[in-house]
């Protein structure tokens, strides 16, 4: 692609320096303008020479000295200004039959001229209007885009062709399901006479649906790339513009555009952006965008499918759509793709490792374990930061501790090693993450611990403790759900055990450890009291994790409001004994651990599993330091599978 080069004043006064060098060569110098009756006296005074005699008017040569007395003196002040030397004159010719005998009478030399300045017209005002029009236009051009103002309605779809995308099913991996029914769409482009025989009709368009990163574009891309045909590629903000109208003319060019390239396919990504369902901007000053949505509905109702022209459109956000665009006849097929499971996790990193230089100890399926919601853009990243870290260390291969390091920095954030803590606080940090770490351990249903590290990472993160799922879950039962809140007040109940106070580090596990109560209580219809009934929506984590529009008031009383406060309170008060019980009947491991973390600042899990064998039952606790009034800080964060 070309660089674009940038308008420059530059421009402006180059111009007007070749304006000015083109009339001082070409253009007639000052010219004094006399009357007819002037011009009769400096003739018979003998001031004039080289006398042009035209049809119009009489130019020519008039000798400034001795002319003081002839004509009137500011006259003759104003030639003096311009200059002591000759000067040019001219004169508006009158009917005048002796023109010619007053001529030969003063001897003067002259000739006859026919009346052609078209020269000077061309260079002193068709020249320069030229240059400043294309001044005009490349500013207007540069503005207005690559097509300028006159091509502002044209499309701007990347046109692909197969080997430009460079993209085929084999670079796919992990969404097999949707693979598969996209590949009815590549036969038909390759093959469209082995379902028109049946009289079966392609759908006209196909919608992705999934969550960011999930591969809606590469997938779009991989289709093109099988069947070989053009890929016209545009996202759904380029449609509209400043101006009205635009955003309907470029949809009509797409298509025009499609017709003449197919088969082919036309991709519109963040379709969102330009569909969203018309009744929520009723009170919108501005429809331009309601416009271009409108004329996109009549070209996909206009155009045949057996032209070979396949629509396809992607979006995270569906639930905001029009439902004009979703009906059938439109887009008919939706192909929903979901975060992959552990198998899918292990296919993808194959597919990002190909270029990648392991060493020998790399296990994909351990990190395929440990990655459980990673979409394949995420996988793809921490493929890239392993890699990274590993060449930052000079090392010849990229080992599994790369990519340990590569996870813990995109889930907790960039390690502080320099970040100055008290030792009552670093000690408080370690009591925090050894009490959720020692709870996790004692529940059945609750994920192993990995890693626990009082490290600090991130903006807000002093610490964390690091769960890895045994299997992808998909649903959850209530006793795992009550292991999981136990898990969560872990840290809170500790420092209250060990100090007798606590601190501000529980913010976040407080929060998550509130909401999922309240799931339990609104959602999942997990209370004896309230019965089996939900009371808010279920939000939707395929995608957003935003879900439906939000209900403009409460579908209950206040009394069943009452009752869900109630609830939610008994849940967390229940779950905070059982987690006092237990870490109180374990003090020892708690202190064990915690001291272990003051040493290593890392425990894994070879470690912890030796910790909370029966061999280090004997051992005495440690002493905490005595309590004292500690400050607030950051609030940690404790990572676990979000499977709720």
């Amino acid at each position: 692609m070309e660089p674009r080069q940038q308008f420059s004043l530059w421009y402006v006064l180059v111009a007007a320096t070749a304006i000015l060098i083109l009339q001082s060569f070409f253009v007639a110098s000052h010219v004094e303008t006399l009357p007819y009756s002037d011009f009769k006296v400096l003739l018979k005074a003998g001031k004039l020479k080289n006398v042009a005699v035209g049809e119009g008017a009489i130019t020519g040569v008039l000798i400034i000295d001795g002319i003081d007395k002839l004509l009137p003196k500011q006259q003759v002040d104003e030639m003096l200004r311009e200059g002591k030397g000759d000067h040019q004159f001219s004169t508006l010719r009158v009917n005048d039959p002796n023109l010619v005998q007053d001529l030969e009478a003063a001897k003067v030399r002259f000739v006859g001229e026919a009346d052609s300045k078209w020269i000077s017209t061309l260079l002193s005002w068709i020249v320069p209007a030229l240059l400043f029009f294309g001044i005009w236009s490349l500013m207007i051009k540069r503005i207005g885009g690559a097509g300028g103002m006159m091509e502002i309605g044209k499309s701007k779809a990347k046109v692909y062709m197969q080997k430009e995308t460079g993209v085929t099913f084999a670079d796919v991996a992990g969404i097999d399901e949707a693979k598969e029914e996209l590949a009815e769409i590549v036969n038909f482009l390759k093959d469209p006479q082995r379902y028109r025989r049946l009289g079966g009709k392609i759908p006209k368009g196909v919608l992705l649906l999934g969550a960011p990163g999930t591969g809606k574009t590469l997938l779009a891309k991989a289709v093109a790339g099988e069947a070989g045909v053009p890929f016209f590629s545009m996202s759904g903000s380029e449609f509209v513009e400043m101006f009205v109208g635009v955003g309907a003319a470029r949809v009509r060019d797409l298509f025009n555009q499609a017709e003449t390239k197919a088969p082919c396919i036309i991709f519109i990504d963040e379709l969102d952006a330009l569909g969203k369902t018309r009744a929520f901007n009723a009170v919108s000053g501005n429809d331009e965008r309601e416009q271009t949505l409108n004329q996109l509905l009549v070209q996909m109702d206009g155009f045949d499918t057996n032209k070979g022209v396949i629509i396809m459109a992607a979006t995270n956000r569906p639930e905001i759509l029009d439902p004009a665009l979703l009906r059938p006849g439109r887009f008919d097929r939706h192909i929903a793709l979901d975060r992959p499971d552990l198998k899918g996790r292990e296919q993808i990193l194959k597919v990002h490792i190909k270029n990648v230089k392991l060493a020998p100890d790399v296990e994909l399926t351990k990190l395929a374990a440990r990655t459980p919601g990673f979409a394949g853009a995420d996988l793809a990243n921490l493929v890239n930061e392993a890699a990274l870290l590993a060449a930052r260390k000079d090392k010849d291969a990229v080992d599994m501790t790369d990519f340990d390091e590569a996870l813990d920095r995109i889930v907790g954030g960039l390690e502080k090693k320099n970040r100055v803590m008290n030792a009552q606080e670093k000690e408080t940090i370690a009591y925090h993450e050894a009490g959720h770490a020692i709870v996790a351990e004692l529940r059945p249903r609750a994920d192993q611990v990995s890693k626990v590290s009082i490290i600090p990472r991130g903006v807000a993160a002093l610490g964390y403790t690091q769960q890895t799922p045994t299997e992808d879950r998909y649903l959850l039962k209530q006793s795992e759900l009550l292991d999981r809140l136990d898990v969560l007040l872990g840290g809170r109940i500790a420092e209250k055990i060990v100090y007798g106070d606590v601190s501000t580090g529980a913010q976040n596990d407080l929060q998550r450890a509130t909401d999922m109560a309240r799931q339990m209580i609104t959602q999942f219809g997990m209370s004896e009291q309230l019965g089996l009934a939900t009371y808010e929506d279920m939000p939707n984590p395929l995608f957003t994790g935003i879900g439906m529009m939000p209900r403009d008031r409460k579908e209950y009383s206040e009394e069943t409001a009452r009752t869900i406060d109630a609830e939610i309170r008994k849940i967390l008060a229940d779950a905070s004994e059982r987690v006092r019980q237990t870490l109180l009947s374990h003090r020892h491991k708690l202190d064990t651990l915690a001291k272990l973390l003051l040493e290593r600042e890392v425990v894994g899990r070879s470690d912890l599993e030796l910790l909370l064998s029966e061999k280090v039952t004997q051992l005495s606790p440690m002493k905490p330091s005595v309590p004292n009034a500690t400050g607030p800080h950051d609030s940690e964060q404790h990572h676990e599978d979000e499977g709720t």
